[in-house]
């Protein structure tokens, strides 16, 4: 029988604990620590009939062929790109996101898609079968789906073992749960036991698992951070739920590219890709006003065009405001302390905030000319060209650095009309590239 004691979690990040702490040592979150049973269970016997364990021996790695694991695609050409050519027999991807950004709409379009390759099941955990069909009426799927309404995660994979299905969709990990596990449904105990016994499913039989995950008032997948060291995949949606396009990153890939992402627009009848997001970036475009530059970005494998915004004024209070939505903060505020001293703008006296427009959060160090020549733009009030286009790293010296895929990012800008270009190729520093640009 198993001895039953209590072990404190911390419901942030999952730190166990054997005495209440107020702070948890790991994430360094307050009053996060929660009192839960804890049992050590006997020594289990072998396995049983229903799950039996691959028996095949340890094999060279130069005796594997790659060849023999064909990808699935989708039917969804960026998101086959997002998840590096296709979705991997016997991975296990995880899908997060804020509610409403469609990760269940996208997920049941997913699953219509695949259903006319092969047997397919969708565990609703979250809603019964009649709501998923009203959803699939509202989305226009049609196809031969398994649905099954169930939270009890060991009869989920009774039943998938007995129909033995090419994918499998949980939606959410939060709902389900395991008898095994003495905790309740969403805890940190059961999602962690959840996802091995998915873990563990899906490289046994090879089939393809996807599950969907709910994330914190900070915007973090909900659960220990273990859920994402278990899956192959993370797939995120950011931006704005209110607007119309959604965008999904991926985090994580073991069988691709991270850092890609996929634009989807969202629609009555569900979500649809955008195959050219660098038009959605730089909607509106014609009348641009000062403040306002178009960077040519590099988005994991893929060029992209973004425009990033700046506001100067003068500040209200002693100390002024630098704030940053989409980008790094500390990388705004290194780029003020250079236009201040290298170029003589005197913005100690300023606000400043700088914005990527549409929702995509930029990081590479390729912005740093697009960021300088924006804040210039708008403390001159001095419009850029409307052809203009910038990428280049900003080194503390006020140097311009190059940076990788310049032949891309200058394809792609000119593609879509922009010839004027702002790179470490035709300017040596940025009090050049910014005397050339507002002059």
């Amino acid at each position: 029988m198993a001895k039953a004691r209590s072990v404190f979690f911390c419901s942030a990040c999952g730190f166990e604990s054997t005495r209440w702490l107020g702070r948890c040592p790991q994430c360094e979150a307050w009053n996060t620590f929660d009192e839960r049973p804890f049992s050590v269970a006997p020594a289990r016997g072998p396995a049983r009939a229903s799950t039996p364990r691959s028996k095949a021996g340890a094999t060279s790695l130069r005796d594997l062929s790659a060849g023999e694991i064909a990808r699935i695609h989708t039917g969804m050409p960026e998101f086959d790109a997002l998840l590096g050519g296709g979705i991997v027999p016997g991975s296990l991807t995880l899908i997060g996101g804020p509610p409403g950004a469609g990760k269940s709409t996208l997920m049941l379009q997913i699953a219509g898609r695949l259903s006319e390759l092969g047997t397919v099941v969708y565990v609703c955990g979250e809603e019964s079968a009649a709501q998923v069909k009203l959803r699939a009426l509202r989305l226009n799927v049609d196809a031969p789906l398994l649905v099954l309404a169930e939270t009890n995660l060991r009869a989920v994979l009774d039943e998938v073992e007995r129909i033995a299905p090419m994918a499998l969709i949980v939606d959410s990990i939060q709902t389900v749960w395991l008898p095994d596990s003495e905790s309740f449904a969403g805890s940190v105990t059961q999602i962690r036991d959840c996802t091995q016994a998915l873990v563990e499913f899906s490289k046994r039989t090879g089939c393809a698992t996807f599950i969907v995950g709910h994330v914190t008032k900070d915007g973090a997948i909900a659960g220990p951070r273990l859920l994402e060291h278990l899956v192959d995949a993370v797939l995120y949606f950011e931006g704005e739920n209110s607007g119309e396009f959604r965008i999904l990153r991926a985090y994580k890939n073991r069988f691709g590219s991270i850092d890609e992402i996929c634009v989807f627009a969202m629609h009555d009848d569900g979500v649809h890709e955008v195959a050219n997001p660098s038009e959605l970036f730089l909607a509106g475009r014609e009348d641009r006003p000062s403040g306002s530059c178009v960077v040519a970005s590099i988005v994991g494998s893929r060029p992209v065009l973004i425009e990033i915004q700046a506001l100067v004024g003068e500040t209200s209070y002693g100390t002024p405001r630098r704030l940053a939505n989409n980008l790094d903060q500390q990388r705004l505020a290194m780029i003020i302390a250079v236009l201040e001293r290298r170029v003589g703008m005197n913005l100690g006296a300023h606000d400043v905030y700088a914005s990527v427009a549409g929702g995509l959060r930029v990081s590479e160090p390729a912005a740093d000319l697009g960021i300088a020549l924006a804040i210039a733009s708008s403390f001159r009030n001095v419009a850029l060209p409307g052809d203009a286009y910038a990428f280049g790293e900003l080194g503390l010296s006020g140097e311009l650095r190059a940076v990788n895929a310049a032949t891309r990012r200058d394809g792609e800008a000119r593609k879509l009309g922009y010839r004027t270009a702002f790179n470490p190729e035709r300017f040596r520093d940025v009090s050049e590239a910014i005397r050339s640009a507002l002059s």
